[in-house]
Parts: structure tokens; C-alpha cells; sequence
């Protein structure tokens, strides 16, 4: 599969009951892609993926690869606490049709680099799909260094991307550097997208492309191509919604972004709690401005909103 342009990890929709609500997470799907999206990533940490079940998990992958009907690629996320569910989350993605995994180190268990290899190793090795490494040491205080990723990408040959969110862009060079062509590199950290790009990233892994799709296209085509004026000034207006990415609440964040758009809402599952008070009020604040200041030139089709 192609792991480039913009693939959005995205949320999972709940109802009032904070069940799954499957209506809106088709119509979102679709949605994404009919704003220039390349696919989607589901059952991320935005997607809330730890406090899902197995059950729930393998809900959400069968409504999104039957909303997408094979036009993009979908992508599970796999994320565990134990290499064995992680196995079992890889073998349920193919069997349900995903086209790609993202592949992330044991949550909680900060491992040696031997440790690390022989999880990460057990998901390459589960299935034949394509996957993608997920690098993010501020998470998850585990770090692939370059020369690791090289290690890896040696001795698997269906390891062919990585994300890389250690939000340091050199980190995109030393991967080229070492690699070449041989793994697509893609950013996971919305507020660095044209600095990456820069150094040779060729996908986004995007949280605020949840609400805000076409601008999120527009901007990954503008860094693309070089059209540094069209960047910049569209970077300039994004960053104080791209930046709620990096925060620790971003989850709530971006699903209040979600909902002041009128694209979803902002019920997220325990332990998360909603946004409220001072919080709610700067949030909603910051938010509504940078829609009021929306360019003109990116408007996206409209969705209802989720239930």
C-alpha cells in the first residue's frame, strides 16, 4: 500500500451511552476521504483505542472498511500490553480487511531495545500486511533510534513506513539518511508538518484533520510541492489548533474541535473526562476564533453531526 498524503488517525465516535456509534463513524470515514484524504488510522491513542475492548476494536475496523469499500487504505492500529494481544489485535485487523497496520511498542512496559525488537517483530510477523512503525518516545518513553528502525526494516520486508513523533525533525533526516527510499516516512506531530516535509517526510498521521480535513490536505500539498507562501500563510492561521495535539488532553481537545465544527462530539470514555470550567471556556475560546478567521479558500462538505 501507498503510506503517504494525509491519513488521519481518527476518533471514535460515542453515543450518549458511550457505546460506538458505528452511523457516524461510516459517514465520517467517508467524509474524510471525499476532503482529499489518503485513508485512515484507526484505534489510535486518539482513537481511544486503550479503552476499548477486543470487541469494540474489531467493530470499529469492520465499519470502517466497509464505509471505504476498499477506495483508501485503513489501518489498525496495534497497540497492547502484551506482545500475545498484540498478535491477536494484527491477525483480527486482516482477517476484517485492513490494508495496514501502525505498530507501536507494549504500552507501560518502557523494554530493553531487545525487548522492543521481539514485540514489534511478533506484529511484522503476524500477518503479511503492510506496516508502519510508530516511533513516539514522548508517549510511550520508548525511542527507535534510526539505526534500530534500519535493523528492522533489514530483516522485514512488509515494515515499510515508519511515523515518526519524536518531534525532532532531524530525526526525518537521519532516517533518509540511512534508508533512502526503502521506508516512507511520515510526521505524527501536527504542529512540525512543514518542517518535516522539509527534510523528507511524506505522509501525516493528523489529529485535527478529524474537523478540518481539507485544510490539512491543502497544507500537506503546499509543504509538498515547496509553495512556501501558500504554507505559511495557511500554517500561520492553523498552528494554535495544531499545537492542541501535543497537549495531554489533547483527546478532549480535538474532539471539542471536532464539535464547535459541527463534524462529531466531545464525549470521550473514562479515565477522560470531558473539558469544563476555565479550561473549557480558553478552549472554546481559542477554537471558535480560528473558525470565525477560517480561509475561505479550504471549506470542507458538511456532515452531520454525531449523535
Amino acid at each position: 500500500m501507498k503510506w503517504n498524503g494525509v491519513l488521519p488517525a481518527i476518533t471514535t465516535c460515542f453515543t450518549e451511552e458511550l457505546r460506538v456509534d458505528q452511523g457516524f463513524m461510516a459517514d465520517h470515514c467517508r467524509w474524510l476521504l471525499e476532503n482529499g484524504c489518503a485513508g485512515v488510522v484507526a484505534l489510535g491513542s486518539l482513537g481511544e483505542g486503550a479503552t476499548l475492548s477486543l470487541e469494540e476494536k474489531s467493530l470499529v475496523l469492520r465499519t470502517c472498511v466497509t464505509a471505504v469499500k476498499g477506495r483508501a487504505p485503513v489501518i489498525s492500529t496495534v497497540s497492547a500490553l502484551s506482545t500475545a494481544e498484540a498478535e491477536i489485535i494484527a491477525k483480527t485487523a486482516a482477517d476484517l480487511g485492513c490494508d495496514g497496520l501502525m505498530v507501536l511498542p507494549p504500552y507501560v512496559y518502557r523494554g530493553t531495545w531487545r525487548e522492543m525488537k521481539a514485540h514489534v517483530a511478533a506484529v511484522l510477523k503476524a500477518t503479511p500486511l503492510s506496516c508502519m512503525l510508530y516511533n513516539n518516545p514522548v508517549a510511550y518513553g520508548t525511542d527507535f533510534l534510526p539505526e534500530q528502525i534500519e535493523e528492522l526494516a533489514q530483516e522485514f520486508p512488509n515494515l515499510e513506513a515508519v511515523k515518526e513523533s519524536s518531534t525532532d525533525a532531524r530525526r526525518v533526516a537521519a532516517i533518509r539518511v540511512l534508508l533512502g527510499d526503502r521506508l516512507e516516512v511520515l510526521v505524527g506531530v501536527d504542529d512540525a508538518i512543514l518542517e518535516t516535509l522539509a527534510v523528507g517526510a511524506t505522509g501525516w498521521v493528523a489529529g485535527l484533520a478529524n474537523a478540518l480535513p481539507r485544510e490539512s490536505v491543502d497544507l500537506f500539498n503546499f509543504g509538498i510541492s515547496g509553495d512556501r507562501e501558500k504554507a505559511f500563510a495557511l500554517y500561520r492561521w492553523f498552528l494554535p489548533l495544531l499545537r492542541l495535539d501535543t497537549k495531554p488532553d489533547f483527546v478532549q481537545l480535538i474532539k471539542l474541535v471536532q464539535a464547535e465544527a459541527g463534524i462529531g462530539n466531545a464525549r470521550v470514555r473514562p479515565p477522560r473526562l470531558q473539558l469544563e470550567g476555565d479550561e473549557l471556556q480558553q478552549a472554546k475560546t481559542l477554537v471558535r476564533t480560528a473558525l470565525n478567521t477560517r480561509p475561505q479558500t479550504a471549506n470542507s462538505f458538511a456532515l452531520r453531526s454525531g449523535r
